[in-house]
């Protein structure tokens, strides 16, 4: 396999789920962490056991990532954050500069020197991989408002390790009255796992060792307390470099990720284990309000998923999906009402952006879609909320391409959004930050021409604007 090659499945980890929501094609995980069984279905017979004693990293590599010699850098919290690099995963065949500031955030140009007053976090739809540091949808949308964007996406995080990261960013001299949030993909599945590592492994372990880009290793998390039902922040349980070796131990991987039940309904689904814990998936349910129909076992029949691009699935593997899609979309809302609690005592204002939550063809043809529950959370509670699903849907409505063909354009090599995507992405966010900044960006104040002064524009800062009175009121 060419490194190029590698390279792309690395953006294919980091959309997972994402890839049949953006309409990607691709062998390499087309249907994301619940749908891979084409990868190792040969294994479906095994014991969660043990797959979990399989899920192991060797100590070489352990090193390589805790130098800090590869795409991600460990971080006692977060599980890593990101380095600086430049990948062969770009359009027409090119690298990717893609860099770090000292303050975390990545790399911007324009208004670098002002202080921003929105950040944005998320996965790497927010990151912005496989574009260079000028070609982000935070850039484009800094040169269209006339102010500075910080970008804090790190790819392959959940919507939790986001929130994470906002509450670390938002506490230091970085923080800014204006936050975007966005959930992409599984970022909803991704926040209860322990380690996602256990989860993507079966075919992504080849490529992260042979090209030094390990990463989702153990991070704090969410999960679902069984006593209580109710949902519980987890701490990161390998937080040191020297704790991170036991990653390297099959016994430990099985005995501490025994009991992660997302992660345990992910592997299932996916045809990688055969059979579920009745009892604790069973509370599960329970906790959910989700009837699991365990007479499903015993049948052997089996169906495409919803957009016949990934492997055939028994209904009880279905029905094991459709129990983990409950589960990440509660989590989800339970981690929101967090963000939501934290932005009102700290002043802050909160934009929420939805991308590759759900599946356009699935919308197109049912009216359906797997994250119903947060979009119908988000109107009821009136939190600001930007759905480039609902977006990228009308135009495809109109078109007679099938999905993959609609969104080939916007994406590179069937992964994350293209420089013209990013250019899309900043235009669909535009109309609805306009109407929470207060003041309005300077374009927007209607300025005296005559009374502006480009001194400190030319030279880094910001031109000064008088308004005229008539245009003040």
């Amino acid at each position: 396999m060419s490194i190029r090659v590698c390279y792309l499945v690395l953006a294919l980890v980091l959309l997972s789920s994402g890839f049949r929501a953006l309409g990607v094609e691709s062998s390499e995980g087309a249907g994301g962490e619940q749908a891979v069984a084409q990868h190792g279905s040969e294994d479906g017979n095994q014991t969660f056991a043990q797959y979990l004693e399989k899920s192991v990293v060797t100590r070489a590599e352990t090193d390589r990532f805790l130098q800090g010699r590869g795409w991600a850098i460990f971080d006692p919290e977060l599980g890593y954050v990101l380095g600086s690099s430049m990948l062969p995963w770009g359009i027409d065949g090119s690298s990717t500069i893609e860099t770090v500031q000292p303050n975390g955030a990545r790399t911007s140009f324009l208004y670098r020197d002002r202080t921003a007053r929105i950040n944005a976090y998320g996965d790497s739809f927010t990151e912005c991989a496989q574009v260079s540091d000028g070609e982000t949808w935070e850039e484009y949308l800094a040169g269209h408002l006339g102010e500075p964007i910080r970008n804090f996406g790190v790819g392959g995080f959940g919507v939790y390790q986001a929130y994470r990261r906002m509450l670390r960013e938002e506490r230091t001299d970085h923080a800014a009255q204006y936050l975007i949030l966005t959930i992409c993909c599984d970022d909803s599945t991704r926040s209860l796992y322990r380690a996602r590592w256990a989860a993507i492994y079966p075919w992504f372990r080849d490529q992260a060792e042979r090209n030094h880009i390990f990463h989702a290793n153990f991070w704090s998390n969410v999960e679902m307390d069984l006593n209580t039902g109710h949902f519980v922040e987890k701490p990161q349980l390998l937080p040191t470099g020297e704790s991170l070796y036991h990653m390297t131990e099959p016994q430990w991987m099985a005995e501490h990720l025994k009991d992660d039940l997302a992660l345990e309904l992910t592997a299932y689904s996916a045809g990688r284990i055969g059979e579920l814990d009745r009892q604790q998936i069973s509370r599960l349910a329970a906790c959910l309000d989700f009837p699991f129909d365990w007479s499903l076992q015993s049948r052997t029949d089996t169906a495409p998923v919803p957009d016949a691009t990934g492997p055939r699935r028994t209904p009880m593997q279905a029905q094991a999906a459709a129990l983990l899609n409950r589960y990440s979309q509660r989590a989800t809302l339970f981690i929101l009402e967090k963000v939501r609690a934290f932005t009102r005592e700290n002043g802050k204002t909160l934009l929420v952006v939805l991308n590759g939550t759900a599946d356009i063809a699935e919308m197109k043809a049912r009216g359906t879609r797997d994250d119903q529950a947060v979009v119908d959370y988000l109107v009821k509670e009136r939190i600001p909320y930007v759905d480039i699903n609902a977006i990228l849907l009308q135009g495809f409505k109109l078109s007679n391409l099938s999905k993959a063909d609609y969104m080939k354009p916007y994406l590179v090599n069937g992964g994350h959004f293209n420089p013209m995507g990013n250019h899309f992405i900043a235009y669909a966010i535009k109309d609805k930050l306009l109407e929470l900044l207060d003041p309005k960006p300077v374009p927007y104040q209607l300025p005296d021409a005559q009374a502006i002064s480009f001194k400190g524009y030319l030279h880094g800062g910001m031109y000064d604007v008088r308004l005229s009175p008539q245009k003040t009121k």
